[in-house]
């Protein structure tokens, strides 16, 4: 079908060309006909010397004004569409994972600009964070019928960036029952998670392979969880042979979750959780001269924008510090950054920067992202937000 056009500036379709997903409000020629389209819209790109480039949403009102749908500019946006994306999302995490819990759709790099879709079983949970998958829910909800037929699908529409494309923050249950908590699997444990008040989705699968991993270093051993959440690290480990768990979080639904999840894990003898602020908690322990043989920090993002990177920095090389203080000898640091802002250079540079305040060395044992279930865009750095870090410290 024929969607309205917009064009970009004269020599501004290289990145896209090079395969970047975006175009920014810069790039493109917002004359009163682009200004006045709804938010959402579906739109044809083209060069600036008329050539067709790319399907894409489009919202005047934000600087990431384009967003790719496709290079093919005969194709239709609509309900089979959605569909098509979808089911190969599903092949590869059928390919990736035996049992149906997994992020199934990771926005960009599923070619699905906006969409995050994480599964539980026959429960999705779906944030549409941008103006043109908002303006697609009736059609994604039909797809996502024709794929899986899940049993309840959740839109949390809560999270910040769609006030950046204009959009209202809502949370709402647009299919079957839910009673929170639900049931899901990872690394051969349950977990209990809220999909309706918890944190984001409700569950962070992006770090099932960093808990895997961390987990048998703690055998045998004290370990600290900070900025715990609902303790995924913290009772791997325990499951894994930890002598005992302290899980730190402010939330107490987090930490009600944690206790849960251990009571239905067998798991309540392991793990305490103590309701602080993480640095608070750091400050208090090593002035009680505690010592752990492996301490988790997975922090919340310290730099949500490119202006709050400077303190940004400052805070993760105080919390290698302080974290750092805390592992006794021969234990172990792991360390996370979620701010796509941050490079991974830069981030590892604060974190040798921190251990080398606390007067420890260390051999860093694993540097590592999120699960392939977040997959990357090749040409958008952002997409690969996750930054992890474990050091076995001297």
């Amino acid at each position: 079908m024929a969607y309205p056009k917009v064009q970009l500036l004269p020599d501004q379709d290289r990145r896209l060309r090079a395969g970047h997903p975006w175009a920014y409000s810069n790039e493109l020629r917002m004359d009163a006909a682009a200004k006045a389209l709804p938010p959402g819209e579906p739109v044809c790109l083209y060069t600036a010397d008329g050539r067709r480039l790319a399907l894409a949403q489009f919202n005047p009102h934000s600087l990431i004004a384009a967003r790719l749908l496709t290079r093919n500019t005969d194709a239709t946006i609509d309900a089979t569409f959605l569909e098509r994306r979808l089911a190969r999302a599903l092949r590869l995490r059928e390919r990736l994972f035996e049992r149906p819990y997994y992020r199934l759709v990771h926005a960009e790099a599923d070619g699905l600009p906006g969409l995050v879709i994480d599964r539980s079983g026959d429960v999705l949970v779906c944030q549409l964070n941008s103006a043109g998958m908002a303006a697609l829910e009736g059609p994604l909800l039909e797809a996502l019928e024709g794929v899986l037929a899940p049993a309840a699908v959740v839109l949390r529409n809560d999270s910040p960036v769609r006030e950046l494309e204009g959009l209202a923050t809502e949370v709402r249950v647009v299919k079957g029952a839910l009673t929170p908590p639900i049931e899901l699997e990872e690394n051969g444990l349950t977990f209990l998670a809220d999909p309706l008040e918890g944190q984001k989705t409700g569950w962070y699968f992006d770090q099932r392979e960093n808990r895997a991993f961390v987990a048998p270093l703690g055998r045998g051993q004290r370990v600290l969880d900070l900025y715990s959440y609902s303790a995924g690290f913290g009772l791997a480990a325990a499951a894994a042979g930890a002598a005992s768990v302290l899980a730190v979080d402010r939330s107490q639904q987090g930490l009600d979750l944690a206790e849960a999840s251990a009571a239905r894990n067998d798991l309540a003898s392991v793990l305490s959780v103590e309701r602080r602020e993480a640095f608070a908690a750091l400050d208090e322990l090593a002035a009680a001269k505690e010592r752990f043989g492996l301490v988790i920090a997975d922090p919340p993002a310290f730099v949500r924008s490119k202006k709050e990177l400077k303190p940004g920095l400052r805070g993760y090389r105080k919390l290698a510090r302080a974290a750092a203080t805390l592992v006794g000898e021969e234990g172990f640091l792991a360390i996370a950054c979620c701010s796509h802002n941050v490079a991974p250079d830069a981030f590892a540079d604060e974190v040798r920067r921190g251990l080398r305040d606390a007067g420890r060395s260390g051999r860093l044992i694993r540097q590592a992202g999120a699960g392939p279930d977040h997959p990357s865009h090749p040409a958008l750095p952002e997409s690969a937000y996750l930054k992890f870090l474990v050091y076995a410290l001297a």
